[in-house]
């Protein structure tokens, strides 16, 4: 197991929007994320940038933004696109984090 973390960056005044839609999050998605080896997955939201900072867990080699080629991952984020900031594909613009400090 492992954890990686990425941020992505949310448009301004969709903060309710953003936490309603994944409150409500497709059980497909979430039954993909399971099956992929991802679990503990929290999305935290830093309103002064915008920026959504995300961890996981994950059991593979790769976490979430790996399953682009997923049709719910692509309709998932096709829905999101309107309050995120997002790639050509609609995917969400994120950037990979590195790791400094981990208290277990």
């Amino acid at each position: 197991m492992k954890r990686v973390a990425f941020k992505m960056y949310l448009k301004e005044g969709y903060k309710e929007e953003y936490r309603k839609r994944h409150n409500e999050l497709w059980p497909e998605v979430s039954d993909l994320l399971k099956k992929s080896g991802i679990s503990e997955y929290s999305i935290f939201l830093d309103e002064r940038t915008h920026a959504l900072f995300a961890v996981q867990t994950v059991s593979h080699a790769e976490g979430s933004q790996s399953l682009g080629h997923q049709e719910i991952i692509q309709k998932w984020w096709d829905y999101m696109s309107d309050i995120m900031e997002v790639n050509p594909d609609n995917s969400p613009v994120s950037e990979e984090l590195e790791s400094m400090f981990y208290l277990k």
